[in-house]
């Protein structure tokens, strides 16, 4: 646990100084950080043992990945204060190759007939076929296909994390495809004064939750223990009407 406590620290740290400064809080989602993950579990699940970080827990394990770590939270670090400007430096130029290397791989093609790409492939190509399609291929690297075509590539973590954007890219982009999806709905605010006594069809257990709790978006809503989704639908509808009815009153 000594993990989970240190992560919990780190983002009150990170708040103490924002409120501070009078910064916005940070407020890591589920989709981009284990950490994201953990907290919200926490304010809206609760715990009555001791919480352990288990990669189960997300829903969203494809994407948060540690090889893209870097990635997905040194932006958000540098725009926070917590990232020095060596390792800014350090982090823009690995960017920079991923973005250039990425580029020539789907902008270059090989021909049938390379001795060198067929040895690596094991087989005769058929067609043409660009770089980026080939790096697709199981067992095939980017370093083969460098040495092949005398690019001195030799950074292997830019060239393992190109590798992993390739090979697993469909899986990927659906991923990114439903998160997107989830947090146009998920994302909806419920008001802090919501009377959940007029919400009809909601039992006494989801009420009492829900007024316990006081989930701040309809994510939080759903990630309670015993909201069911017949609930968050009911809960959906009920701030549709009522924002429906607010509109009316503003426009008379």
């Amino acid at each position: 646990g000594y993990e989970e406590a240190a992560a919990q620290g780190l983002v009150a740290g990170i708040n103490a100084a924002a409120v501070c400064l009078g910064l916005p809080a940070f407020t890591p989602a589920r989709s981009e950080s284990y950490i994201g993950v953990l907290i919200d579990d926490l304010i809206t699940m609760g715990t009555k043992e001791p919480y352990r970080m288990f990669t189960s827990r997300a829903e969203y394990r494809l994407i948060l990945r540690q090889d893209n770590a870097d990635r997905r939270l040194t932006e958000k670090g540098r725009e926070l204060g917590l990232i020095a400007d060596d390792r800014w430096r350090r982090y823009c130029e690995k960017v920079e190759a991923i973005d250039a290397r990425t580029y020539y791989l789907g902008k270059n093609f090989c021909q049938p007939g390379n001795a060198a790409i067929e040895t690596i492939l094991g087989q005769a190509m058929s067609r043409e076929y660009s770089l980026a399609d080939l790096v697709k291929r199981p067992g095939v690297t980017i370093h083969q296909l460098a040495r092949a075509f005398g690019l001195d590539w030799q950074d292997e973590e830019v060239n393992e994390q190109i590798e992993i954007d390739l090979k697993y890219e469909g899986y990927i982009h659906r991923q990114q495809e439903e998160i997107e999806r989830v947090q146009a709905q998920q994302t909806q605010e419920i008001p802090a004064d919501l009377d959940y006594s007029k919400i009809a069809g909601l039992s006494n257990e989801v009420r009492q939750k829900l007024e316990l709790i006081r989930p701040a978006t309809i994510g939080q809503a759903g990630r309670i223990s015993g909201v069911t989704p017949a609930a968050v639908s009911l809960l959906l509808i009920y701030l549709k009407k009522h924002r429906h009815q607010t509109d009316q009153l503003k426009s008379a």
